[in-house]
């Protein structure tokens, strides 16, 4: 299997400018370069950059591939935004992620490592259009999720330590479930590989979140601020500042009434949510089984209406297809061949249904006589049983 890696950048709180565009270009004159993304693959040598310091300075989202199972995935953010010492009961136990902070941001790193190579739809050699930019996308909603304060990536990683057995049946999830996935939750617990039964069974419970305010009580708690502040709020949005909407509606839930916060579900624990992994893991295994039961059932069923459809063909011809057979072995090739001995099977099949096994044989010794000379024929013959 030849060498495969794939580096992707995106930069979304700020776009890249000609001066930062052509200091990316000096690491790659291969690279697709736009105001917003940073893409390369590999076949063979290296990317002359460090993606954590690239990360520091332009991007906020990184994601790399390489075909013999290394997968990472980076994500920047402020980190005014994220409770890092809070985020102890969901990645004290897991190995794969490093917290580094940039300035005002927190970068967090996830690397995923796998023994066998990568034979799945992240990377693709022949993909031509994955690798002019795409495969980031997918996964790329996480980051806007974190900022507005769903953690359930985390809780993904969690499940990583719960698979590599770093935590005792005790332990209790870190959120009451991860339901409903998102496609993005989806595609990030696809591309850490992480078990789709125990996925299944962590999103069967939904995570709590609060109840959408009315209009009207949305209406109250926005008239509730200081003027200074819905001026301070309003000039930042007109200057597009990213996060000036994440944090305003972080601010107005400090408004609004706290009856309208959904209660939360018990916390299950590891043993809970091992035993109804393994639950869903046998009824899906014993749907596949019985889905592909059916399907070979229609499978043998349309053969067998094509097998009888054809014989009744052959039936109809008469001597006409005992004379293609001569026809066909007259061809002195292996196709010739492959046709006669197909024919004579099929007649053998007819010959047997009408009692007229004797007179198949006979005509068939016939033909061995005529063409004993013919030995790659009587070796197709031989070996397909005739």
């Amino acid at each position: 299997m030849s060498e495969y890696q794939y580096y992707e950048f995106l930069a979304i709180d700020r776009r890249l400018d000609e001066s930062d565009r052509k200091a990316l270009r000096a690491l790659s004159t291969r690279a697709t370069i736009t105001a917003t993304r940073f893409v390369n693959t590999y076949q063979w040598g290296d990317f002359k950059g460090d993606p954590a310091k690239l990360m520091e300075r332009w991007f906020d989202l990184h994601l790399y591939l390489a075909n013999w199972g290394t997968r990472r995935l980076m994500l920047r953010l402020p980190e005014r935004f994220v409770d890092v010492p809070g985020l102890g009961r969901f990645l004290d136990a897991v190995d794969e992620v490093t917290i580094r902070r940039a300035g005002d941001n927190v970068i967090f790193d996830i690397l995923s490592e796998c023994k066998e190579p990568d034979d799945d739809i992240w990377y693709d050699d022949d993909d031509e259009e994955s690798d002019e930019g795409g495969r980031l996308a997918e996964l790329a909603p996480l980051r806007a999720d974190l900022i507005d304060g769903d953690l359930r990536l985390f809780y993904l990683l969690w499940l990583k330590a719960l698979e590599a057995d770093a935590l005792d049946d005790a332990t209790v999830e870190p959120l009451p479930g991860i339901g409903p996935l998102t496609d993005a939750l989806a595609a990030g617990a696809a591309f850490f590989r992480i078990d789709p039964d125990l996925v299944a069974a962590a999103a069967e419970i939904e995570a709590s979140a609060a109840v959408a305010p009315s209009p009207r009580a949305l209406e109250a708690a926005v008239a509730g601020l200081p003027e200074a502040e819905k001026t301070a709020f309003l000039v930042r949005l007109v200057n597009a500042d990213p996060h000036a909407g994440t944090e305003l509606k972080r601010l107005l839930r400090h408004h609004l009434p706290q009856a309208e916060t959904a209660s939360q579900p018990p916390l299950r624990n590891v043993g809970a949510l091992r035993a109804r992994a393994e639950a869903i893991r046998h009824e899906r295994e014993r749907a596949e089984a019985e889905a592909a039961e059916a399907r070979r059932r229609r499978e043998a069923e349309e053969a067998e209406k094509q097998c009888r459809a054809r014989l009744d063909a052959l039936a109809r011809r008469g001597e006409a297809v005992w004379r293609e057979i001569e026809t066909e072995i007259d061809r002195r090739n292996a196709s010739g061949y492959t046709k006669a001995f197909d024919l004579l099977s099929d007649l053998k099949i007819l010959a047997a249904e009408r009692g007229l096994t004797a007179d198949f044989d006979t005509r068939l010794a016939g033909i061995r006589q005529r063409h004993a000379q013919k030995g790659r024929f009587l070796e197709r013959l031989a070996a397909g049983g005739l």
